[in-house]
């Protein structure tokens, strides 16, 4: 039974000229390889993108939700931001 199924996608040139590039360079044997990398990449970068959501985010926004008094307002925010600026702008720098 085949595995693969074939597909007729429309690309822009400079799309085209890459994967094209691609093949040309050696690093890939053909344009399918190419374009199944490209996926794979994609693939990854959902996948990655997921767990940081499910990981990080939810976990920072559901304790946000239950310890609301943790929370900084914007003004509070900007000046730290100002302040920690402020510290790194006035180190000497070395070498100089």
């Amino acid at each position: 039974m085949r595995t693969t199924q074939p597909l007729t996608i429309t690309l822009p040139h400079d799309l085209a000229q890459m994967v094209k590039d691609k093949v040309s360079s050696g690093k890939y044997a053909s344009e399918s390889e190419v374009i199944r990398d490209g996926l794979r990449t994609l693939a990854a970068r959902d996948a990655a993108l997921e767990r940081w959501l499910l990981e990080d985010v939810v976990p920072t926004l559901e304790d946000a939700r239950a310890h609301p008094e943790r929370l900084l307002t914007a003004d509070e925010v900007r000046k730290n931001l100002s302040d920690h600026v402020r510290a790194i702008t006035a180190k000497p720098r070395s070498g100089a």
